[in-house]
């Protein structure tokens, strides 16, 4: 069994802080989905027409979460969160490539709720899963890279038991616990806020879901998390 769960001293620091969660079991992402793909071109394309001329960084949906990272002392300029960084990369005309079906429609349903999302692979986590404050001496290698990094105490984390699995929240994930075509058991983490988004968390929980059992046939747990509900079983 594995749970997932928020620790107090995030919200401690974000109060409103909630967590749409979605997971998928025995996915089959070996075969291409080129319709999700297609998708996911043409929320790009209206993304685009949306944001071409608007300054990111006061967007009322990006904006509260430079500021929630500004206040785990994370730069939100020099490491932005997931989503602004795909934002940016649409407002100046550039396409997020297609990775593999399971990659590709957790950056459609990013995309078109403007939330940052992760998409993680269960049976390479170990232990639970929580978003907490790293200790000194925690380990974390980088998504595409071979050196290991040993972070400082006190920065805000996604993490198993073991090891790091993403570094300054939501900036950047790990190599080890990625999408792969082999991935089966699929843990997808919403990040957001009960005064902003909650509408759209729950929104883009639903809408995951309807189109994982659509393209992918798989069995779907879904729950959210909150200063009341701190935590959720992820692999039962």
């Amino acid at each position: 069994m594995m749970n997932f769960t928020v620790n107090n001293e995030v919200f401690d620091v974000i109060d409103d802080f909630c967590v749409g969660v979605v997971v998928a079991y025995q996915v089959d992402n070996m075969q291409p989905k080129q319709e999700i793909y297609n998708m996911l071109i043409e929320e790009m394309e209206k993304t685009y027409d949306a944001i071409s001329d608007l300054n990111l960084k006061d967007h009322p949906l990006i904006f509260p979460y430079r500021v929630a990272m500004d206040a785990f002392g994370i730069n939100p300029n020099k490491f932005p969160c997931s989503i602004e960084a795909m934002l940016k990369r649409i407002q100046k005309g550039g396409a997020i490539p297609s990775i593999n079906p399971i990659v590709d429609l957790n950056n459609l349903i990013s995309v078109r709720y403007f939330l940052p999302m992760g998409s993680h692979d269960i049976d390479a986590l170990t232990g639970e899963c929580s978003i907490r404050l790293s200790s000194e001496g925690d380990i974390f290698l980088p998504l595409g890279d071979t050196t290991e990094e040993v972070l400082p105490a006190g920065e805000l984390v996604y993490a198993d038991a073991q090891r790091i699995r993403t570094r300054r929240w939501i900036w950047r994930q790990s190599e080890i616990g990625k999408i792969t075509q082999e991935s089966k058991t699929i843990f997808f983490p919403i990040d957001g806020f009960l005064s902003v988004n909650e509408t759209s968390v729950r929104a883009a929980q639903e809408d995951l879901a309807e189109l994982l059992q659509q393209f992918f046939d798989c069995k779907i747990h879904l729950d959210f998390i909150d200063k009341s509900h701190p935590s959720t079983t992820i692999l039962p």
